[in-house]
């Protein structure tokens, strides 16, 4: 998988599985745009990235994917003039069901996990068809399969593979590659930061994952990244429209 010479744009590229995306890419030898909200972790990223390959470029874009999608990609083309790879992995994480959310959360959610998604891609089109790029989105296996209590977040996930399947058909006579990944339980500060899990619930909560998984345990962010990586190279050439689990087999189980 050799990404020399191409720009790679990983949004949520601050932490978790952007930050490993990154690091990953830049093994692989992608010029980086790395996009994320909290600055001190973004260029932990990126000084990171520099360290495992010395000859890639990096750029740093401090944005909300909500309301910055223009600023994120106006800063990407501004310093590459090229777009191969958008890795559209920002996300974030709600508890509740419908009878305990409001339209409030409803809305963070689907505006974070599908609407800024439509966004950076709409606007990244010219650049990827140009470019003849692709694009590997990052679900869940929330958007297979149902869980109770995660309402509006199984709802975005859903939603946001059949964005990957539709945009997939629209962009395959133009050579264009959009696929997405699934994960299942992955060890991030994803629970932390938007549930306000502790550190001991969220001990627990991994304990208890090891037996929702096929494969008796929950998975890292860098066996997420390695397959997003995949998906973007050239090893994967006649691939477009695909929702890879990477999720230890949860998919697949059924409760008993």
């Amino acid at each position: 998988m050799d990404f020399a010479g191409k720009v790679a744009l990983i949004t949520g590229a601050s932490s978790g599985i952007g930050a490993a995306t990154a690091e990953t890419f830049a093994k692989y030898g992608a010029n980086l745009a790395l996009v994320g909200r909290n600055v001190n972790k973004l260029n932990e990223t990126e000084n990171k990235c520099k360290q495992i390959n010395s000859n890639i470029n990096c750029l740093s874009v401090v944005a909300d994917v909500t309301t910055d999608s223009e600023k994120i990609l106006n800063a990407c083309i501004g310093k590459f003039q090229r777009l191969d790879v958008l890795v559209n992995n920002a996300g974030i994480l709600a508890g509740g069901s419908l009878m305990d959310i409001d339209l409030e959360q409803f809305d963070n959610v689907l505006n974070t996990n599908l609407r800024a998604v439509f966004s950076i891609t709409k606007l990244s089109l010219p650049y990827l068809i140009n470019a003849q790029g692709n694009i590997v989105n990052v679900s869940s296996v929330a958007g297979q399969r149902s869980f109770p209590d995660t309402f509006s977040y199984c709802i975005s996930k859903a939603a946001l593979d059949q964005f990957t399947k539709c945009l997939s058909l629209d962009l395959a006579s133009k050579n264009v590659r959009v696929n997405s990944v699934n994960p299942g339980v992955v060890i991030t500060d994803i629970h932390k930061t938007c549930l306000a899990m502790s550190e001991k619930d969220y001990a627990e909560y991994l304990e208890i994952c090891k037996g929702t998984h096929a494969m008796g345990r929950v998975g890292n962010a860098f066996e997420v990244a390695e397959t997003i990586a995949f998906l973007a190279s050239g090893q994967a050439s006649f691939i477009t429209g695909a929702l890879l689990p990477v999720d230890g087999g949860r998919h697949a189980m059924c409760p008993r």
